[in-house]
């Protein structure tokens, strides 16, 4: 097992997707066990620590012809690629028939393959998991019914989008409280013990192959959550939540597995508390986009060890490109504060190079698009500097900008500084469409040296100042639009 840094980078990679891209790059037949090494470097740049392979599993073949058949799905399919045919269309990586390595990508012998070469660059595997339902024709169906949510034969003529008759018993069909059914889907019953046993066996064999895992929608299975969507149909709550145990007996065997929740509706704090090492930061994502610099800070203004255990994301599988939704200056300056924020930090194959096409998960095949080589270049040096620096290794605190009676440009701009055995640094980003200015004091238990030598890591600007300006009234900064300084501190020398 790759031992990963406590806050990592992560690279989410769409397996389907980008094997096809190699094959077609190559003009020749690739699955996981034979990618070439520089399709291997493309997706680990310097300063990746783990690469999401998402969608390596057994997808179900009847919950591809569900999405076949499906009008809405296959309008969504044509508007992201107007030519899509149906042999582009895989089924959805989420409809898990077998956790099993796909046989069209190598196997289980191609994964192991492909976790060698990850780990013979120091570089980590995470995989999916999804813990809230399995596919309509997964073993577990007709092997183990007590695992499901169960109904009646009144409940499948009332409500046929919401259960299923398999002729031996009646299912209910996956969900979330506040969407209909997924018809592809059968519901686990996060209630019924022997289904957390399963589960914990299923999560000890998935550790033997990978790193860590993406734990998808992991806070359906919560006691309150689970009561709150299922009802009666769940029987009665256990004392003991659903997460905890499972968590605790994978750890038992595989110390070092890493858990990542999927996790949404303020319930990040809980789910850690329940044994996961990050929990998407949705509340940041959403700030980011459309909200204010002032409520991006009091969202950071959050406990330290509270942030450490989140995941900062500008886009996954899930959300639009950012390339889409993000002005592209806009975008640096976010990806700045994503890069340099504790937590784990999530990219997406394709992001670095302003890809706009946010594809369904159920597709193998995307449009040709133009790559951005600068924005590439430009989230490389991100990347490798500050992975390079070492900073994200020390202590981080926020800082507030201190502005004047007639200029509130101040309240525009986000700080904070890293201090530790990789040195001090200090990130100021202007998060607006105009230039800011701000004094920014730095924390007074910062040495105070006769002069200071600061260097911005990304372009080498290089700016010397009186260690008691920075403890005193503080750094002044000038930012234009959308700009970002991220400076190491040093005493001068001559």
């Amino acid at each position: 097992m790759t031992a990963l840094p406590a806050q990592p980078v992560v690279l989410e990679v769409n397996t389907r997707v980008w094997l096809r891209e190699v094959r077609r790059r190559t003009g020749r037949p690739v699955v996981l066990g034979d990618v070439p090494k520089d399709a291997w470097d493309e997706i680990t740049p310097h300063g990746v620590d783990a690469v999401w392979l998402m969608g390596v599993w057994e997808r179900s073949p009847e919950g591809r012809d569900i999405a076949l058949r499906d009008p809405s799905l296959r309008a969504a399919f044509t508007r992201a690629v107007p030519d899509i045919t149906d042999e582009d269309i895989a089924g959805s990586p989420y409809c898990v028939r077998r956790y099993e390595a796909d046989a069209s990508l190598g196997g289980q012998e191609g994964l192991a393959a492909a976790r060698a070469e990850l780990d013979r660059r120091g570089i980590g595997l995470l995989l999916d998991y999804v813990p809230n339902h399995v596919a309509p024709d997964s073993p577990w169906v007709s092997e183990h019914p007590e695992y499901f949510v169960r109904g009646t034969a009144d409940d499948v003529r009332r409500e046929p989008a919401a259960f299923l008759d398999t002729g031996a018993a009646v299912l209910a069909r996956g969900r979330d409280p506040f969407f209909p059914p997924w018809p592809d889907v059968v519901q686990l019953n996060a209630f019924e013990p022997e289904l957390r046993a399963a589960t914990a066996d299923l999560l000890t064999r998935i550790g033997r192959v990978c790193d860590g895992v993406r734990c998808d929608m992991a806070m359906l299975l919560m006691n309150d959550v689970f009561a709150r969507t299922w009802g009666r149909y769940a029987g009665p709550a256990p004392a003991d939540d659903f997460w905890p145990g499972v968590v605790s007996a994978v750890r038992d065997r595989h110390p070092g597995m890493l858990f990542v929740a999927e996790a949404y509706w303020d319930l990040e704090w809980a789910l850690q508390q329940q044994g996961f090492d990050f929990c998407y930061d949705k509340r940041l994502y959403d700030r980011l986009l459309h909200e204010s610099p002032e409520s991006v800070r009091l969202h950071l203004a959050a406990d330290e060890a509270y942030q450490r255990g989140l995941v900062r994301f500008l886009e996954n599988h899930d959300e639009p490109r950012a390339a889409r939704t993000l002005h592209p200056a806009k975008e640096r300056a976010a990806a700045i504060v994503i890069a340099t924020l504790p937590g784990a930090t999530l990219w997406h194959e394709g992001q670095f190079t302003a890809l706009r096409t946010h594809l369904p998960v159920f597709l193998d095949r995307r449009p040709d698009e133009e790559p951005d080589t600068g924005l590439r270049a430009f989230h490389e040096k991100l990347l490798s500097q500050v992975h390079k620096s070492g900073m994200r290794g020390g202590r981080w605190r926020l800082l507030h900008p201190e502005g004047w009676p007639d200029n509130p440009s101040h309240r525009d701009l986000l700080a904070w500084s890293w201090s530790g055995p990789g040195g001090r640094f200090l990130v100021v980003v202007n998060l607006s469409g105009h230039p800011a200015q701000a004094r920014i004091p730095l924390p007074e238990d910062e040495p105070a040296t006769v002069e200071v030598r600061l260097t911005d890591i990304l372009d080498g600007t290089e700016f010397r100042r009186p260690g008691s300006e920075l403890t005193g009234p503080g750094l002044f900064v000038d930012l234009a639009a959308w700009a970002a300084h991220v400076l190491a501190l040093e005493p001068a020398r001559d």
